[in-house]
């Protein structure tokens, strides 16, 4: 099967983000604050490949046809509803990403600049513009940049081989029992954040990513090019994450590196 093809190519890559160190890097409350002020980027990322996939693969219009495989629409549906109208701990409705956001504000992160952005977006501005113009880390500006650049080239298939491989189920086991370490140890500061990544995970579980390589295979096909974009696009997204998380790493170094210096 061309999808085995795929993941044997990105295989390598994928197990270097598994093992990334920033993942148990991320051992102080602190540490934790400065990797949500990028992972929340990489969040709304999330929603702009979900989102720009349901566009494509189901009916949006105002005069409801069916559209594409039953099979694609489910999966996408769900997702959707999974992202954009799960619930929080209490039981009540919300998207992960404004979770997101409230577990950044209890842990003390610095949540102006994405809510900069999205304020921006509300406005019109064009996405490229507003994440230029915004005071996102360097590290996920260049990450988000990436991945706009995929959704405005348009190939339907290669969005679908960037989300399904390079999605946020690539946080491992191991991260989330950090997470809820320092949750136990500080609950006050990052019960929200353990909690998101729970849920996210429960949510977006093996069925998902079962189905979602099928949606690759349908819309690649037989297609030999869309394979191959589908590989490259794949293994890029993969390393942008790596280079993200290292990038985080050396912001919090350097930043703290200036404060010492500075006094």
């Amino acid at each position: 099967m061309k999808i085995e093809l795929v993941k044997e190519q990105i295989e390598a890559s994928r197990q270097e983000l598994v093992a990334h160190p920033a993942f148990q890097w991320v051992n102080t409350v602190p540490r934790a604050r400065h990797f949500m002020e990028a992972h929340v980027w990489a969040v709304w990322d999330f929603m702009v490949l979900l989102k720009s996939l349901q566009r494509e693969l189901t009916c949006v219009e105002p005069f409801w046809i069916p559209k594409g495989d039953p099979a694609v629409r489910r999966l996408i549906n769900e997702i959707v509803h999974g992202e954009e109208s799960d619930v929080d701990q209490e039981g009540n409705a919300t998207s992960h990403f404004e979770l997101y956001l409230r577990a950044m504000a209890e842990a003390g992160a610095d949540i102006k600049p994405i809510s900069n952005f999205i304020e921006a977006l509300g406005r019109g501005e064009a996405p490229m513009e507003a994440l230029a113009a915004s005071d996102a880390p360097a590290s996920a500006k260049a990450f988000v940049s990436q991945t706009l650049e995929v959704v405005a080239r348009g190939e339907v298939s290669e969005i679908a081989a960037v989300f399904t491989f390079g999605r946020e189920d690539l946080i491992p086991d191991m991260f989330i029992e950090i997470v809820r370490y320092l949750k136990a140890t500080f609950p006050d500061e990052l019960g929200l954040f353990a909690y998101y990544l729970e849920r996210h995970i429960e949510v977006d579980g093996d069925l998902h990513g079962h189905l979602a390589e099928q949606m690759v295979e349908l819309l690649c096909g037989n297609d030999a090019t869309k394979w191959d974009q589908a590989a490259l696009a794949s293994k890029a997204a993969l390393q942008s994450r790596i280079d993200l998380w290292t990038a985080v790493m050396a912001e919090f170094e350097a930043k703290h590196l200036a404060l010492e210096t500075a006094r």
